[in-house]
């Protein structure tokens, strides 16, 4: 490693070897490239671009203090708008909670409501078909007792038209005549 170390450092060397003689002098290249730089050092503060450097990176430290101020500003309300929206979800699923809520209360009112009107509506079923029984009981009761009626009146007449004769007929109108006027008199 030492070999390579050695030839390194004399080329790097070499330029100043170059200069020779005494330093403030135009033959000595070390003066020359002072001289050179400086003159460019002039230069650059005559017309004034340390100034305008400055000028330039203070407008762009400020644009990126405004971009960062912008940055924050918008953090802020991007923030301020999550939690608004945060609390419009919770608002809403209140409102929503609220609403499933007062919809099973009314279902389940509907449904004893409805429940009740069963019944009601069974009862008065159960009513009128008493009334329609009782009805077709009592008409069936009347058939009944007008046949029976109409039965034992056309026995009767048989019975009295067989031991019925002429004479017993005559008597029969005497005497019904007989009656009627005395009740008309």
């Amino acid at each position: 490693m030492k070999h390579f170390i050695l030839p390194a450092a004399m080329l790097a060397a070499a330029p100043a070897h170059a200069a020779t003689g005494p330093f403030f002098s135009l033959h000595n290249t070390n003066f020359i490239v002072l001289l050179g730089f400086l003159l460019f050092l002039a230069v650059l503060v005559y017309f004034k671009v340390p100034g305008m450097l400055g000028n330039l990176l203070d407008k762009r430290a400020e644009g990126i203090q405004a971009e960062l101020d912008e940055a924050r500003r918008i953090r802020e309300e991007a923030q301020t708008l999550l939690a608004s929206y945060e609390r419009k979800q919770r608002d809403v699923q209140d409102q929503a909670d609220r609403i499933v809520a007062h919809a099973r209360q009314e279902a389940e009112l509907a449904a004893e409501a409805a429940k009740t009107d069963i019944q009601a509506s069974i009862a008065r079923r159960l009513a009128s078909a008493e009334g329609q029984i009782a009805s077709a009981e009592a008409k069936a009761v009347k058939e009944v007792r007008d046949r029976a009626a109409t039965v034992a009146i056309a026995a009767a007449r048989q019975v009295v038209a067989e031991q019925m004769d002429a004479a017993k007929a005559g008597q029969m109108i005497d005497a019904s005549i007989a009656e009627v006027g005395a009740k008309l008199h």
